[in-house]
């Protein structure tokens, strides 16, 4: 965004309050992405959401009253008072990722604290889905706790995991007993690309397990956009390609946006 805004241009916005994060996105009438803002959900939620907004407004001078419509998802979307709607995440991943692709396809979103496979056929209804919350193995808080037990920041991981030229397979799906092992395995040791590779191959095997591929598949969540290599190791589990959503992070986010865009009209 410029600043620069014709008196008739019109706005919508989509916020995504997730277990971790919040994620902000405002598209405008051609259903463009125009501005985006992430930050930790914290404990008070509709702190975080009108923070996030009144940040984001000022930062890309976009006038608030232009907002036409607001539609909130995710964990905390009974928590936002300036939305007008709210829509599940499974439905909100789903219309952000169809608006893309536009073809049947197999959604796999993997969060903070669950993961979600999504299937749509190719008019973007859905037909079902399945979600993990079982236990955090499969998920973003795996991954932290696994980077926490290394002794190294997330960012570091999907460089670190490209770099492994061994198999290492972490017996255990359960968060803390991986974490247990990884520190036998630094003991014994092994070399640390090869540890992260067996925890990503340990979250592949979680969302294997879950459900099958049809169609297309697509990434989206902040683990996948931080780690596009662990997107890549799906893929190859399920014999296909795995094409990362634009803004994946922001794919809950998006797709609230463009419930409130179709609800205005």
């Amino acid at each position: 965004m410029t600043g620069e805004q014709t008196d008739t241009m019109q706005y919508y916005c989509g916020i995504d309050i997730g277990a971790s994060s919040a994620k902000l996105a405002i598209i405008d009438s051609d259903h463009q992405l125009v501005a985006k803002a992430i930050g930790r959900s914290g404990i008070d939620y509709a702190k975080t959401a009108e923070q996030l907004l009144t940040e984001l407004v000022e930062k890309e001078s976009i006038d608030r009253s232009k907002i036409v419509k607001s539609f909130s998802t995710g964990y905390g979307r009974d928590n936002v008072p300036w939305a007008d709607g709210k829509m599940t995440e499974i439905a909100c991943h789903g219309k952000g990722a169809f608006f893309h692709f536009k073809e049947r396809m197999t959604i796999i979103d993997i969060g903070a604290q669950d993961s979600k496979v999504i299937h749509l056929n190719e008019t973007g209804k859905r037909d079902n889905f399945k979600m993990n919350r079982k236990c955090a193995a499969g998920t973003g808080a795996f991954i932290e706790e696994i980077a926490y037990r290394l002794a190294l920041d997330v960012s570091e991981l999907n460089a670190l995991a490209e770099k492994s030229t061994n198999e290492v397979s972490l017996g255990s799906f359960c968060t803390v007993f991986a974490a247990t092992e990884v520190l036998a395995k630094i003991r014994a040791g092994v070399d640390v690309t090869d540890i992260v590779r067996g925890a990503f191959n340990s979250v592949v095997k979680r969302i294997v397990e879950m459900d099958r591929v049809e169609g297309m598949l697509v990434m989206t969540g902040g683990v996948v956009a931080n780690n596009p290599f662990l997107a890549k190791l799906i893929g190859l589990a399920f014999g296909t390609e795995a094409h990362i959503a634009p803004n994946a992070q922001y794919n809950g986010a998006f797709g609230a946006a463009l419930f409130a865009a179709e609800q205005a009209r």
